[in-house]
């Protein structure tokens, strides 16, 4: 005999609050100034953004900041035209893995300044190795969207 199941579909909210701790404080105040802070690790050398408060790699304290560039070149992306919970901006929208003149990891923005509503014509233009560059918000709140998206040079 077959057992038969309900589902009940539902939604869940977890309200939260993140304290930033003294790295991510340094790295978001940078954003709210218009500039891309990193850190370099003593060991290794790389220059990682965001910056941490150690390597991953050698598991240092990285204290070390440097000003980044503004500008890099587009390793991969994800074009969304859908919404769910907790989106960064309203569909479409590209997800971009950048990787910032100087830097050695790759930071994951918005891709812009390119008209969306057309997928066909944005993969004519939007492609892995294009360079792009920061275009800041007018409202600066030290937050991870103080830099609207990238867009292409």
């Amino acid at each position: 005999m077959t057992k038969e199941f309900r589902t009940v579909k539902t939604e869940i909210r977890l309200p939260y609050e993140l304290a930033y701790g003294e790295t991510w404080t340094r790295f978001f105040d940078g954003m709210q100034e218009k500039k891309i802070y990193g850190n370099t690790c003593p060991k290794c050398n790389r220059v990682l953004v965001p910056a941490r408060a150690f390597c991953p790699r050698c598991f240092v304290d990285m204290d070390k900041w440097v000003e980044v560039s503004q500008e890099g070149t587009l390793i991969a992306w994800s074009y969304t035209n859908y919404k769910y919970y907790g989106m960064p901006t309203e569909p479409p929208f590209i997800g971009a893995l950048i990787r910032l003149d100087g830097t050695d990891v790759n930071f994951l923005h918005l891709l812009g300044g390119i008209d969306l509503s057309n997928f066909e014509e944005v993969r004519k233009i939007v492609k892995n190795g294009m360079k792009l560059k920061a275009v800041w918000s007018d409202d600066r709140k030290a937050h991870i969207m103080d830099i609207k998206y990238f867009k292409p040079v």
